[in-house]
């Protein structure tokens, strides 16, 4: 073995060990995720799709020192959560701010009351939803999207559980072609949906009413 030949070697070597440095650092750069907290009783908050940790360090330099803003996990995505709003008007007026500054989707959440659960008239009955496609939607204790989303699809809504949490049904079908282009239509317009296998679902009640 020659001289150029055992320097090409150590060469390679070099960048492979500077390569795992690289990565080791990016990796260590990234905080573990815990699942995000739920709002305190008369608390209002943020979840904003950040989805990087770069997005949330842009997105925090963006807000009040007054606002605590931090990386975590809501369902299968990486959200910033945002707290410190004491009422309604000042969480909605900051995610419009978000959105139209970042493009990034913002929903407001809210601590839930037992008033506020969608209601219907006839007493429930739980049962499998059954084979296909669901779409589900977040309503973040937030009733009234119900009656947003049955205007949109003008189909009735209903109420399901799902991976022990409760969500607005916006479609029930064995068409994973239809299930998706409702997804884009509802994600389009900024509610938090999801398509799952229907057979993990339990339908509570075809249409809810508020």
């Amino acid at each position: 073995m020659n001289a150029n030949q055992i320097q090409r070697i150590l060469g390679s070597i070099l960048i492979s060990i500077a390569s795992l440095s690289i990565v080791s650092n990016s990796s260590e750069a990234q905080p573990s995720l815990v699942q995000c907290q739920p709002p305190q009783p008369d608390e209002y908050i943020l979840l904003v799709l950040s989805q990087t940790w770069d997005n949330h360090q842009t997105l925090q330099r963006s807000l009040s020192q007054q606002l605590q803003a931090n990386l975590c996990q809501y369902l299968d995505d990486t959200v910033t959560r945002v707290a410190g709003f004491k009422n309604l008007e000042n969480a909605k007026n900051w995610a419009r701010y978000i959105r139209e500054l970042s493009g990034l989707s913002a929903f407001v959440v809210r601590s839930p009351s037992p008033e506020e659960m969608p209601s219907n008239n006839s007493a429930y009955n739980p049962q499998p939803l059954g084979k296909g496609y669901a779409v589900l939607v977040d309503y973040f204790n937030q009733p009234e999207l119900a009656s947003q989303i049955r205007q949109i699809l003008r189909e009735n809504v209903g109420l399901v559980a799902y991976g022990q949490r409760h969500y607005l049904l916006a479609m029930h079908t064995t068409s994973q072609k239809a299930a998706n282009s409702t997804l884009r239509q509802l994600s389009d317009r900024g509610f938090w949906t999801m398509v799952v296998d229907s057979r993990r679902v339990i339908l509570l009640t075809r249409a809810v009413n508020l």
